[in-house]
């Protein structure tokens, strides 16, 4: 599953060329190695055919990674933020097995609760759109993946490219256990017993998951954040003001954005004990 065409792979290996070519050879050694690209031992030609020669049949991933380090942004306009993502929201590929596409559709349902925008494929494809092509889409632009690990899910032609996509990305990657143990790559990742939960539970556990994970954390900041002031009931108001409570990591803006909140969202400025607790968070994180 390819992240660039032809084209766009010449354009970035060109400028990986020029721009890292004019440094010498120990720099070269070190920023390859850094990237995790293979140097030779002796080299009889230039700096420029030298850095063709060993960047040329890189995966995508590490082309964009090393053009990024030598500050050239790739543009890659198949994959402007596609209409099944929800907007400010985490956004989580579901890897599953098409028979357990209901079971999957219901765990979509709760993770939408917590602020989480997960993509079930065959759920989320219109007919008349390339199924493959928006699989592609899905994995280059989520914020993370689980791997739903039904009985049966490593035979699939599919779910292992799905992970293996999401890995060679460096996206956070979790796997729940329902009859298939953690294989591979995926076996030192982070994972979660399924058996006996339904699918509320599994959203509620991934919710704290991402709230705690360095990868995620600092997104589901912001997706909370917004949340709370959007909150649209009493209830929902002080349930999301102890999410924000409970952040780690939190925003040079958020105090002033909270404040703003309280005093503008009749839910929140009516929700008993509330406004109050968003002072007194203020200032826990201005101090």
């Amino acid at each position: 599953m390819p992240l660039l065409t032809p084209s766009q792979r010449i354009t970035l290996i060109k400028e990986i060329v020029k721009r890292l070519s004019v440094e010498n050879y120990s720099v070269i050694d070190m920023t390859l190695e850094e990237f995790k690209i293979p140097i030779a031992n002796s080299w009889n030609g230039a700096t420029d055919s030298y850095v063709m020669e060993m960047v040329k049949g890189q995966d995508d991933v590490k082309l964009i990674s090393l053009s990024k380090h030598l500050g050239y942004d790739i543009e890659q306009p198949s994959y402007l933020e596609p209409a099944f993502w929800q907007d400010g929201k985490l956004k989580v590929f579901l890897s599953h097995l098409s028979k357990q596409k209901s079971w999957t559709s219901e765990l979509q349902e709760q993770l939408a609760h917590f602020g989480i925008s997960a993509f079930v494929a065959h759920q989320d494809i219109k007919p008349t759109l390339e199924w493959q092509l928006q699989i592609e889409t899905a994995l280059a632009t989520c914020d993370a993946l689980v791997a739903l690990l039904h009985e049966g899910f490593h035979e699939s032609n599919w779910t292992d490219q799905e992970i293996g996509f999401a890995m060679g990305r460096g996206v956070s990657v979790f796997s729940i256990r329902f009859g298939q143990d953690p294989y591979g790559f995926i076996g030192k990742l982070q994972a979660f017993q399924g058996y006996g939960k339904d699918p509320e539970e599994i959203a509620e556990e991934l919710f704290d998951a991402y709230r705690s994970n360095k990868q995620t954390q600092s997104k589901m900041s912001e997706v909370l954040l917004r949340m709370f002031i959007k909150s649209g009931s009493f209830a929902q108001a002080k349930t999301r003001i102890g999410y924000l409570e409970e952040l780690e990591t939190w925003g040079a803006d958020f105090a002033a954005r909270i404040r703003e909140a309280a005093e503008m969202n009749s839910q929140i400025i009516g929700s008993w004990g509330v406004p109050e607790r968003v002072e007194k968070l203020a200032k826990k994180w201005e101090e």
